[in-house]
């Protein structure tokens, strides 16, 4: 049964490529830049953008099962194409601010027009990604040997992109999935300054861990440019998940004590991917 992966060469859709292409399945892979697209030479590499539904006339022809990345504008438009084609089961890259009820425009319409297509469907709901440190971190890291962070003791439990993909994977090649919404996160609760150790530990070299006030990375952030820009008001904390107002102490104050999220191992059945474990698997990356 043929695979439709979108966002096929992003950090997760890469890897649930890799996933299928392991079990032996046909897999058709949408990118806007096919001849960039770098992926193994068994993989069907077509050319569409998620954004321009018109363009992906035709790809969804044959097609069983769709990896969606998430494109709220015209995420009704894509799935009424890949039904129309005979695509029956459906599995969502979403975002666990869903869950929490955080999310009411950028997820969870993608979440809901897959539902009432009539599709099988299953959504995979990552928290914060760990890939996230190599877009803010990466640059200063490889310059300078040096992260600026103004909330070095702050918390939290990243999840790792090979999870996050082992569960869209087992949930477009196994029954069993349809109906569920699986909340990702990484095994334990981990602080920023150990991810920097992490990192350190995983190039081998010291990397110095500079405090500076938010103001003062929004600053760093806006002039690094990419990812790091585009979202520095909201993981700097001056601004919530729907773009209002906000002030940085709400990051500072958390206090998650011995938090347990849900992680992918109630799917895989395998524990989690460790910070540790993602630094080294991304050790070029800060190199």
């Amino acid at each position: 049964m043929t695979t439709v992966v979108t966002g096929a060469t992003g950090g997760v859709g890469r890897h649930v490529v890799d996933r299928l292409v392991a079990a032996g399945e046909p897999v058709r892979a949408v990118t806007r830049r096919p001849d960039t697209a770098g992926l193994p030479a068994e993989v069907a590499v077509v050319a569409g953008d998620l954004a321009e539904p018109a363009t992906l006339d035709r790809v969804f022809d044959g097609a069983e099962r769709l990896y969606l990345f998430p494109v709220a504008a015209t995420a009704g438009e894509v799935v009424a194409r890949a039904r129309a084609a005979g695509v029956h089961r459906i599995v969502v890259l979403s975002s666990g601010a869903v869950t929490a009820g955080l999310d009411p425009s950028f997820h969870l319409p993608v979440e809901q027009a897959v539902e009432r297509s009539g599709a099988q469907w299953t959504h995979v709901r990552p928290g914060e990604f760990m890939l996230n440190k190599v877009w803010l971190w990466g640059p200063s890291i490889r310059a300078e040997r040096v992260v600026r962070e103004p909330f070095p003791d702050v918390e939290w439990c990243p999840v790792h992109e090979q999870d996050i993909a082992d569960v869209a994977a087992a949930a477009l090649l196994d029954d069993g999935h349809a109906g569920r919404a699986y909340d990702l996160n990484g095994p334990r609760l981990v602080s920023r300054r150990d991810q920097v150790r992490a990192i350190a530990e995983a190039i081998g070299e010291a990397i110095r861990l500079e405090v500076v006030t938010p103001h003062r990375a929004r600053e760093l952030y806006r002039e690094q440019g990419g990812f790091a820009a585009a979202n520095a008001d909201f993981l700097l904390g001056f601004e919530d998940y729907a773009g209002n107002d906000a002030t940085p102490d709400a990051i500072e104050s958390l206090d998650l004590g011995a938090l347990t999220l849900p992680t992918a191992e109630a799917v895989t059945g395998r524990p989690a991917r460790t910070f540790a474990e993602w630094a080294r698997d991304h050790a070029a990356d800060f190199r």
